[in-house]
């Protein structure tokens, strides 16, 4: 199928014929003990700010078991555990030196007993049917290796009535912002890259899974695809993060 699910899927870090998901496991393990430092300094710190708006609109629904997705080094999570207290959740990536380095900041900041993180691929998550009150996905989407099939997982074990958040970067679409983005992404993200000493193919990589991402109606249209209703799309920062919303 040509769309936009398939040209980020073909959207890979390093080229070549190994598959994305080796790939993307790959760079992440490479950049891991840098990746929080990094994520702040390239979104200008507004990824906090994101975070946390994409997490308020959970709280209506008191979810108790949260599923994270791609969780990499759970600044998601922990900031959940500050703002919704739940029982437990379980943060899942496919990138183990990621989640050492979210298992020992959740240790360090106290929130040890509420976050768990296990070693799984959305693409077979490792739980029943309607298993999770809500699943969460911030910044992985794009990473994934078949967005339809990880999103046929995330419906499948979100409860009946539970709620998904998706949390994604996205290309503004007017003036001024879209010219801005564009000039940021060309210059400023290769310099932000260079000075953490990342792989050419590493930062490259991240404006080229922006801009072949779905967005807007059309991600939408793919949580439909997977039975999601009450969908939502809200923009923030002139258009550079959407969050999605939809229920089960």
């Amino acid at each position: 199928m040509n769309d936009a699910a398939t040209a980020t899927e073909n959207v890979l870090p390093y080229g070549g014929t190994e598959k994305k998901d080796e790939q993307v496991r790959r760079m992440f393990d490479t950049i891991a003990s840098r990746y929080d430092r990094l994520n702040h300094l390239l979104s200008l710190g507004f990824d906090r700010m994101w975070r946390r708006k994409a997490i308020d609109m959970l709280r209506l629904y008191n979810p108790q078991e949260i599923l994270d997705v791609a969780s990499g080094t759970g600044d998601l999570a922990i900031t959940m555990c500050r703002r919704l207290h739940p029982w437990i959740i379980t943060c899942i990536d496919i990138s183990r030196e990621m989640m050492a380095v979210g298992a020992a900041k959740a240790k360090r900041k106290g929130f040890d007993n509420c976050i768990r993180f296990e070693y799984a691929d959305c693409m077979a998550l490792p739980y029943a049917d309607n298993t999770f009150h809500a699943v969460t996905v911030a910044f992985g989407v794009r990473n994934f290796a078949n967005i339809r099939k990880g999103l046929a997982e995330i419906y499948r074990v979100l409860c009946e009535g539970g709620r998904f958040i998706l949390l994604e970067l996205s290309t503004p679409q007017h003036f001024p912002a879209k010219q801005l983005y564009s000039l940021y992404s060309r210059t400023v993200i290769p310099l932000i890259s260079s000075l953490f000493s990342l792989e050419r193919a590493a930062y490259r990589y991240l404006p080229a899974s922006i801009s072949q991402m779905p967005q807007g109606d059309e991600m939408l249209g793919l949580m439909a695809e997977q039975g999601f209703r009450e969908l939502r799309a809200r923009r923030f920062t002139m258009g550079v993060c959407t969050v999605y919303s939809g229920a089960k």
